[in-house]
């Protein structure tokens, strides 16, 4: 019963052309496969053309690459600027929010602040250092003033 049954679920899918091409063929013989249709020409053409052109994506991005190599360089030290700058953005945020650590950071900023005032620019005379060294520093990374 149960081999009634499996044979009722059996669908045959192949075509009249197949079928006879698998009944011609004897217990010696290999069977003969129909001809390719067009429809197969078409997708080997189509598989070609696509390996031609997976084969020369090397030759192309090293094209690419040298006609844009200064664009490229530029826009990718612009998405490491920003993203640095994000980053530093959020460890300030981290530290901002642990308690009393801001205003103990904030009253740091003021005292140098304040003593950079009285250092170097209340009097004439300090202030002329000040140029000096600014001059001195200048020169010394720049190589010109």
């Amino acid at each position: 019963m149960d081999t009634e049954l499996q044979q009722d679920q059996y669908v045959n899918t192949a075509s009249p052309n197949q079928i006879e091409a698998l009944k011609g063929s004897e217990s010696g013989n290999l069977a003969m496969l129909p001809p390719a249709s067009k429809n197969e020409e078409q997708w080997q053409k189509i598989g070609k053309q696509i390996s031609i052109f997976l084969a020369k994506i090397p030759e192309y991005t090293g094209r690419f690459y040298q006609e844009y190599k200064s664009l490229i360089v530029s826009f990718a030290l612009l998405v490491i600027t920003v993203t640095a700058l994000r980053i530093f953005l959020a460890v300030l945020n981290a530290i901002n929010d642990i308690p009393l650590l801001s205003p103990f950071l904030e009253l740091i900023g003021l005292g140098y602040t304040i003593w950079f005032i009285f250092r170097y620019l209340l009097k004439d005379s300090t202030r002329q250092e000040l140029a000096a060294e600014i001059r001195l520093l200048n020169k010394q990374t720049l190589g010109r003033e």
